[in-house]
């Protein structure tokens, strides 16, 4: 997750006119998380105090976008879900585990994939399959998913990356599955900003959406994160609810 406001910066091996996507490097963003403790305060980039809002805030949306799936029920537990980016659980253990039946997690940091599956969840959550791979390696099965949660994750991915990421999950869903993108966005004149601490991109709307598009995806709901402490001088969080284009 990067929360904090980030620099836009060039690497030397890489042309000033080239896109912020050019620069990303996974392991790059490895490193830098595997650095980081196994806390959701480390999970947070130093921000454990916008864990409870931001939970809310999930639960909120999501309640939203079933209501606009035919066919899925608006209340109750969805059979599978899946955290992209899961980290030690902690959106497994607070939402997701109360939202789906069984919960997947695929997260690329050793230590913290280790830690989720070491870990005493609550009681009503079931964790199933614990992978330990980046989301740009990660390939579900054909339906396999009623909900794909993808938090603070795909920053690490290029664009082309991202498409085909979102390609995966598209035919990842059940008939009535949902996935929600919640991520960071740029509101720079210069758009797409690259940090070089972690190797990430943080995208504009605008781009996201032309992604989103790119790989058949349907916008169905967006919506901003409201309630953070306005001190911290976050960057913008949003959330993308998606199903295939028909």
């Amino acid at each position: 997750m990067s929360t904090e406001p980030v620099n836009l910066t060039q690497s030397d091996s890489v042309p000033p006119n080239a896109p912020a996507d050019a620069q990303i490097d996974q392991s790059i963003a490895v490193k830098y998380w595997s650095d980081k403790p196994a806390t959701v305060n480390g999970m947070l980039g130093g921000y454990a105090q916008v864990s409870r809002t931001d939970l809310q805030g999930s639960k909120k949306f999501l309640s939203k976008a079933r209501r606009l799936v035919p066919g899925c029920p608006a209340t109750g537990r969805l059979k599978r879900g899946v955290d992209c980016g899961a980290g030690i659980g902690r959106v497994i253990n607070d939402f997701l585990g109360q939202v789906c039946e069984v919960v997947d997690a695929v997260e690329p940091v050793e230590k913290f994939s280790r830690a989720l599956s070491e870990r005493q969840l609550t009681k009503n959550c079931v964790l199933g399959k614990v992978l330990t791979m980046g989301i740009e390696d990660w390939v579900p099965g054909v339906k396999e998913y009623d909900l794909i949660w993808a938090q603070w994750s795909v920053v690490y991915l290029t664009d082309a990356q991202l498409v085909e990421y979102l390609v995966r999950c598209r035919g990842a869903l059940t008939d009535t599955g949902v996935m929600v993108i919640k991520e960071n966005v740029s509101e720079e004149p210069e758009g797409d900003i690259y940090d070089d601490s972690e190797s990430s991109v943080t995208r504009t709307d605008e781009k996201l959406r032309k992604l989103f598009k790119q790989a058949g995806m349907h916008l169905i709901l967006s919506e901003e994160q409201t309630g953070f402490p306005k001190q911290l001088r976050l960057l913008p969080v949003w959330s993308y609810a998606l199903r295939p284009k028909c």
